[in-house]
């Protein structure tokens, strides 16, 4: 999920007409229907792309119009402001996948991951999908299908492209372990192909977020498996879910709100000043999990955006840290 700056303050008629031939385009679409959070004024056109070519297609079309874009994923770890996105919001739903035995030839640029170096080459198979699939969806279907090493994403509420982006993990994993490469639209509406080691990955950053590639769409992704045991794969997700429903909330959130600074965890800190339970309007700091905000009935961005500046100063202030956060603030409408 990224957004380009916007060049106007005015929503060309004529590139709506256009994205109408790409793809189903809506006008004001309320994005609060689209976001885990369920907050988010309109977006002035929201378009809905189910393949990585029509991605593309808007992508270069709404360049060309210099109006300014948002690629939305599934909505989660990310908190919409009340007034909206202004320009073109791209819905993905691009997510075709298909699995295929691996060959990295002797002259491959691509390397294996450091987690899969003592896998033998034959056990092991590419996954290429889509960026707009559910990384949850694909991990339950690989471990269906007898393939190891996403099953720790089962619980991940984002897409592919997403997890890419801000190197998304849980349970010591993350996909940094199992890239082999992904495919970019860059800015100037190229088509490049990145090797893990050029995503240049860190806890929750990628060349993304470093802002080297600020610009650059999430095409497909490449991601190495090995085979396993599927009956042995579903019990182990069963496992994270019971852990994740246990220690987490259910019901209307983003995901963590806080990056863990370095030898700490957020919700340890927001806990430890004095802020379980603590509320502001409708957005509420999660008596179970504190590094949680829920929308618990008619909440404002600008309500959730209050509780994490409280957080982060209170942390400031009684221990000198600055939390970083994991969600993340698009659009117009915070205060």
């Amino acid at each position: 999920m990224w957004q380009e700056a916007a060049t106007t303050d005015v929503m060309d008629e004529r590139l709506i007409t256009e994205l109408r031939n790409i793809a189903p385009t809506k006008a004001a679409e309320p994005l609060s229907r689209h976001t885990t959070f369920g907050i988010g004024g309109p977006a002035d056109a929201f378009v809905t792309v189910r393949s990585s070519q029509e991605l593309s297609r808007v992508v270069m079309m709404t360049r060309e119009f210099a109006a300014p874009l948002f690629v939305l994923g599934s909505g989660s770890n990310v908190l919409i402001g009340d007034r909206g996105i202004r320009g073109v919001v791209i819905d993905n739903q691009a997510k075709s996948w298909r699995v295929t035995p691996l060959h990295l030839g002797e002259d491959s640029p691509v390397a294996m991951p450091a987690a899969f170096k003592d896998v033998p080459p034959d056990e092991c198979m590419t996954l290429w999908c889509e960026s707009g699939a559910s990384f949850a969806a694909l991990a339950r279907q690989m471990a269906r299908d007898g393939f190891a090493g996403i099953e720790w994403a089962a619980g991940i509420p984002g897409t592919l492209g997403g997890a890419v982006v801000y190197n998304a993990g849980a349970y010591e994993g993350c996909i940094a372990d199992v890239l082999l490469a992904t495919s970019l639209l860059t800015g100037s509406n190229g088509v490049k192909s990145m090797t893990n080691a050029e995503m240049q990955f860190s806890y929750r950053n990628s060349i993304f977020t470093h802002g080297a590639c600020e610009t650059c769409v999430v095409l497909s992704v490449e991601l190495v498996l090995r085979r396993g045991d599927a009956n042995t794969l579903l019990a182990k997700i069963i496992e994270f879910d019971r852990a994740r429903l246990a220690a987490q909330p259910r019901g209307r959130n983003s995901g963590s709100t806080f990056k863990n600074p370095t030898g700490d965890n957020a919700w340890r800190l927001i806990d430890a000043v004095g802020l379980r339970g603590h509320r502001i309007g409708d957005a509420k700091i999660s008596e179970k999990h504190t590094n949680f905000i829920e929308n618990i009935g008619a909440a404002r961005a600008a309500d959730v955006a209050a509780l994490m500046r409280d957080a982060q100063r209170r942390v400031k202030e009684q221990f000198g840290i600055d939390l970083e956060p994991e969600v993340e603030l698009v659009g117009e409408g915070f205060e």
